[in-house]
C-alpha cells in the first residue's frame, strides 16, 4: 500500500460560471479509494483530465446543499455509467440529500430506461444511485482511508459540514463553506493540509458594483464566508504543513487581495491553487498541476 494521500482540487470556484475555476470538487485518493468531496459544475470534465477514470469515482460526500456543490452529480453519475461503471454510486450529504437523489433518479428515468433496456443495454447496476442523509460526526471508512464530517457555520444554510480525512499518518481538513470559526484551528491542528474557503471583500464589492447587485445581497455573501485575514489567523494557529484556499469568492483582484492580506497574519506556506492542482502528501508534500 502506498502511504501517499493524494488530493486533487478539481474545482476551486463558486456559482460564477468561469471556465478557469469550475465548481467546488475535491478528489481524495488513498490506496485504491477515490472519493469526491462535493461535485460542482465541471466535476466530470475535470476528472476526465486526470489519470483517474470516471467510472472509478462512485462515492460523493457533500458539504451542504447549495446547488454549486452538487450540480455535477447527475453528470458524474450518468457519464460514469456511460464510461463503463458496473456498480452503484452513493451520495452522502446533509438532510435533503436522500430526497434530492430520489428526484434526480426520477428526472433521468427515461434516459436510464433507454440506455439500460432498449439501446446500449448498459449494466443495470451502474445506473443505480443512492442518496444518504448524514450529520456531523458521520464516518466513512474504507480500507485505510477514513473521512469524518464536522459541523461548520454557514448560517443560515442548515447542516453544513466540513471533512477530516486521515490515511495512515496523513491528515487533511476541508472546511466546506463556512464563516470564521474559532474551533477550526483546533480541528486542523497537526494537519498536513488545510483547505479553507475564502471570500475577498474588496473584490466582491468591486464585482457587485460592476454588475449592479443589491448591496444587501453583497453583504450577505461576505457574511456567509471567511475573509483572507480570518483564514490566515486559522493557518497561524493550527500550523498545517500547507494551507490552501478554495471556493474563492471574489472578482477582479481577488487573488492579489487574498495573497497580500493572508501574508500580513501568516508567514507559513499557503497556496491559492488553480483547478487541477495536485497535492501529494507522503514523507514530503509535493504540489503539481495537471495541464488543462
Amino acid at each position: 500500500m502506498s502511504n501517499v494521500l493524494k488530493v486533487t482540487l478539481l474545482g476551486t470556484g463558486t456559482p460564477v460560471p468561469l471556465i478557469e475555476r469550475m465548481g467546488c470538487s475535491i478528489l481524495v485518493q488513498g490506496g485504491e479509494e477515490s472519493i469526491l468531496i462535493d461535485c460542482g459544475r465541471g466535476a466530470a470534465q475535470r476528472i476526465n483530465q486526470t489519470e483517474t477514470h470516471l467510472k472509478a469515482v462512485t462515492t460523493v460526500l457533500l458539504t451542504h446543499l447549495h446547488y454549486d456543490h452538487y450540480i455535477g452529480v447527475p453528470d458524474l453519475w450518468l457519464t460514469g455509467w456511460l464510461y463503463g461503471r458496473t456498480h452503484s454510486m452513493s451520495v452522502y450529504g446533509p438532510s435533503g440529500t436522500t430526497n434530492m437523489i430520489r428526484h434526480l433518479s426520477k428526472a433521468f428515468e427515461v434516459d436510464v430506461h433507454i440506455r439500460r433496456d432498449l439501446d446500449e443495454k448498459f449494466d443495470p447496476e451502474g445506473a443505480k444511485i443512492s442518496g444518504n442523509d448524514i450529520a456531523p460526526g458521520f464516518i466513512y471508512e474504507k480500507a485505510d482511508l477514513k473521512i469524518q464530517s464536522f459541523e461548520v457555520d454557514h448560517y443560515p444554510v442548515p447542516d453544513a459540514m466540513g471533512y477530516i480525512i486521515t490515511y495512515g499518518k496523513r491528515k487533511v481538513v476541508i472546511s466546506g463553506d463556512t464563516r470564521y470559526m474559532s474551533t477550526m484551528a483546533s480541528i486542523a491542528k497537526g494537519a498536513d493540509l488545510l483547505i479553507h474557503e475564502v471570500a475577498a471583500p474588496d473584490a466582491i464589492w468591486k464585482r457587485s458594483n460592476m454588475i449592479g447587485r443589491n448591496p444587501e445581497h453583497t453583504q450577505k455573501i461576505i457574511d456567509h464566508h471567511a475573509t483572507p485575514s480570518q483564514v490566515g489567523s486559522i493557518f497561524a494557529e493550527s500550523k498545517p504543513k500547507l494551507g490552501a484556499f478554495y471556493h474563492i469568492v471574489g472578482g477582479p483582484g481577488a487573488e492579489e487581495e487574498i495573497k497580500e492580506t493572508t501574508k500580513r497574519v501568516y508567514d507559513g506556506d499557503f497556496l491559492i491553487p488553480d483547478d487541477l492542482t495536485v497535492i501529494e502528501i507522503g514523507d514530503e508534500i509535493k504540489v503539481s498541476k495537471i495541464p488543462s
